[in-house]
């Protein structure tokens, strides 16, 4: 028998993540997985201060910094919150898997989230502060423009793979159908926004000081 070509988890999720989940179903959670759940919550972080025009108040390097700390930090507390909600939510879709092996879709379906941090420091690096406002002005150059729309083209083309790489992942190790995992992703999804939309409220009652943080102010 010829011997099976080996699995190179980071490369071959891309276009093989059946195969990538099958393999790392039986192996514990590693260092990898803390890893890739960390750039998550960075990428995150880092889309937050787009999204409230941070680039406008904020050096690139305080952003960058928040974002590596306290991004890393929320990504690997959010890895495993959000394996807790998909175990509940496929059992009771009919699946099988257990809390590794839905870490394990969750950490390296974010793969893709490397590339847009990679893309996102860069075009930090090269721009300045306007690669984290919402909306470039009018005045703003034609190559920058440019520049900040293929970033943030890149970014949305890339989370789109990741939510494929999620479904596809959750319905190999579950073993349902793919539609029905596209249902228990959305329902997830929808769970972890409120169950964010809580903790926030509730961290902002309790510490006000951050409201800073997580609201930028003019």
């Amino acid at each position: 028998m010829i011997p099976t070509e080996p699995i190179r988890p980071l490369k071959d999720v891309w276009l093989r993540p059946r195969r990538v989940f099958r393999e790392l179903a039986l192996r514990p959670i590693g260092i990898t997985d803390y890893l890739l759940g960390c750039v998550q919550g960075i990428v995150n972080a880092l889309y937050l201060y787009g999204s409230k025009s941070a680039g406008t108040h904020s050096s690139v390097a305080e952003i960058l910094a928040n974002a590596f700390i306290y991004g890393a930090i929320a990504g690997v507390v959010g890895l495993f919150l959000m394996a807790a909600i998909y175990v509940r939510l496929g059992t009771r879709a009919g699946g099988k898997a257990t809390t590794t092996q839905v870490v394990h879709v969750l950490a390296y379906a974010g793969v893709p989230m490397v590339a847009a941090l990679a893309i996102w420091v860069l075009t930090a690096l090269l721009v300045g502060d306007p690669a984290f406002v919402k909306t470039p002005g009018a005045d703003t150059e034609v190559f920058l423009a440019l520049l900040l729309h293929l970033q943030s083209a890149s970014f949305w083309l890339l989370s789109a793979w990741t939510v494929v790489l999620l479904v596809m992942g959750f319905s190999e190790i579950q073993g349902i159908a793919t539609r029905k995992s596209f249902g228990v992703w959305i329902l997830g999804q929808l769970v972890w926004f409120l169950a964010y939309l809580f903790l926030a409220i509730l961290l902002l009652a309790l510490f006000p000081e951050l409201r800073d943080t997580v609201i930028p102010q003019n």
